[in-house]
């Protein structure tokens, strides 16, 4: 049987993972600090849907299917000779990296949060690497990575699947060509450590020969796979707080409420999206298709469609008759881009994209109003900001009514004219 070390398997992407290698014939391990448990304490806003301690969810899992997933309660970012003692010990085919802190808003929170952000992801990965070179056991590392790296401007060409071909020419003045990874362009504290886990791995891969599979994922929208559907014990994370919650998650759980759905700046932001049960496919999929010995770092671009927010906010909108409402944009971005991703690695291998077409609105919006007694309509605003600029502006204006906005005297008019 293949063993698997999940590091951060107690997280939105990680738990529903776990459960899925599980269930197709994997020893599962997972590790994790429960983290993210302790920061709905610090933000006073917990997960929509009841979320079960790890005793709890592995006890009912190994009821229902008879497999045992182990659990270690450590941090991979500090605690790095229990990292390597698991490693030299479990011996795992393949080690699935989540362990880092995943939100681009929570990492621009305050300098404390940029501090925390970059000292957690960097050295967790760096602990990772460092750890399997140590322990001498050849596992493969598959990391969760994002579509965010490319950044988000608007480029004339289709987003490889991480490298970049370019020329250069020789001394004799002839044509040589690289490949290099795709030129870094991180828009967060968040997104600026994916670009250093990037190097990370290109430095380690070249040095130590360590395959490594690098996901650079969409925004990930539901939020129930097929294996936490199998009883409430083991339901998955659902954020929808300013932090933490993914847009579309976001506009599902307000119009589930009646509140009005919170596009900031024009919505005019095209983002690459995926279903949580494709997310959970395509990191099978990337165990089971791993890199040779001394091949470069293998690159997924982990997306099934891209849209633009206010795209997303009319869909919503049109299925339950939510009122749209702009907000001022907290992050420094442009106010439109667009953004065409190459995914043709996933596809060869097997994957079928789950698309917003295809009906499952439905499955979150129900979801959504089965949990809606759960929310805190205060934690919906969005409040961490990009520079100090914005910083002032929103302690000046501090309601949510305060930071509503409208684009009729702007180039592209309002909702109506730019949807």
């Amino acid at each position: 049987m293949k063993k698997v070390l999940i590091l951060g398997g107690d997280g939105f992407c990680g738990w529903p993972s776990a459960l899925h290698l599980s269930k197709n014939g994997y020893d599962v391990a997972i590790v994790d600090n429960l983290v993210r448990r302790k920061t709905d304490i610090e933000l006073e806003c917990g997960s929509l849907t009841p979320i079960q301690s790890m005793s709890r969810r592995l006890s009912k899992w190994q009821e229902l299917t008879g497999q045992k997933i182990a659990f270690h309660y450590f941090d991979v970012a500090e605690n790095y000779h229990r990292l390597l003692t698991l490693i030299a010990e479990y011996k795992p085919d393949s080690i699935v990296h989540f362990a880092e802190q995943r939100a681009a808003p929570y990492s621009m929170k305050s300098s404390w949060h940029k501090r925390y952000t970059v000292s957690n992801n960097l050295n967790a990965t760096n602990n990772l690497l460092a750890a399997v070179v140590e322990s001498g056991v050849n596992s493969h590392i598959v990391h969760l990575g994002t579509t965010g790296v490319y950044g988000y401007g608007t480029v004339q060409q289709v987003i490889p699947e991480g490298y970049l071909s370019v020329y250069t020419k020789g001394q004799n003045g002839d044509l040589e060509e690289h490949e290099i990874l795709y030129p870094a362009a991180p828009g967060s504290i968040y997104h600026m450590t994916k670009t250093q886990d990037a190097l990370c791995f290109y430095y380690y891969n070249k040095n130590d020969k360590i395959r490594i599979t690098d996901l650079h994922q969409g925004v990930v929208w539901g939020t129930e796979t097929e294996e936490t559907r199998m009883d409430e014990a083991l339901i998955n994370r659902f954020d929808y707080d300013g932090d933490y919650g993914t847009v579309l998650n976001r506009f599902l759980m307000q119009a589930a409420i009646g509140h009005p759905l919170t596009v900031y700046g024009t919505g005019g932001q095209t983002r690459a999206f995926i279903h949580i049960q494709n997310t959970v496919q395509c990191v099978k999929l990337a165990i089971e298709s791993p890199p040779k010995h001394g091949d470069k770092v293998q690159i997924f671009n982990q997306v099934t469609e891209t849209h633009k927010v206010r795209e997303l906010a009319q869909l919503v909108a049109n299925k339950s008759g939510a009122e749209i409402r702009f907000f001022d944009n907290p992050r420094t971005e442009d106010a439109e881009n667009e953004l065409i991703v190459r995914n043709d690695k996933f596809l060869s291998l097997g994957l079928n994209p789950i698309h917003l077409k295809d009906g499952l609105l439905a499955e979150v919006t129900n979801i959504a109003k089965k949990y809606q007694h759960r929310c805190d309509t205060k934690s919906i605003i969005c409040t961490s900001v990009w520079d100090a600029k914005k910083a002032v502006d929103y302690t000046g204006k501090k309601t949510a009514e305060g930071l509503q906005q409208t684009y009729q005297d702007s180039p592209t008019g309002d909702f109506t004219e730019m949807a």
